[in-house]
């Protein structure tokens, strides 16, 4: 589990390798990740956008860009939480995602909540000891 705290959101974020929906054999590797955002600040605030950057253990780079998560554009009060699941595919084994939400208050300021990076890892990379 990676957890990170930007201006009083704390993201916390859980990868899995989903076996079932991979094919190693053509180089298809996907992962689900549970996000939970939570306010524990004192004023309400909304996630506007979302920015994702994915890199596989090869070096390519991904960048996704876009309006809420999953759909929505939730308003977290003081106290509440935001849960969701959503997933990545990969050519690769292994890779590294990190990101950001830009949030809103009330009173209309924007602000950057970062998400932290986290780890793609499957039970089909190559191990290096080093």
């Amino acid at each position: 589990m990676y957890s990170k705290t930007t201006r009083s959101i704390t993201v916390t974020v859980r990868p899995a390798y989903l076996d079932g929906q991979s094919s190693p054999a053509e180089a298809h590797y996907v992962w689900a990740y549970h996000v939970r955002i939570e306010n524990v600040g004192r004023e309400t605030v909304q996630l506007k956008t979302r920015y994702w950057r994915i890199t596989d253990c090869h070096g390519r780079v991904q960048e996704v860009r876009g309006p809420g998560v999953v759909g929505e554009q939730p308003v977290l009060h003081p106290g509440e939480a935001f849960e969701y699941t959503s997933g990545t595919p990969l050519s690769a084994p292994s890779g590294i995602m990190v990101g950001a939400y830009q949030m809103e208050t009330a009173a209309g300021e924007s602000f950057e909540v970062e998400i932290p990076a986290f780890s793609l890892d499957s039970p089909h990379q190559e191990v290096r000891l080093n």
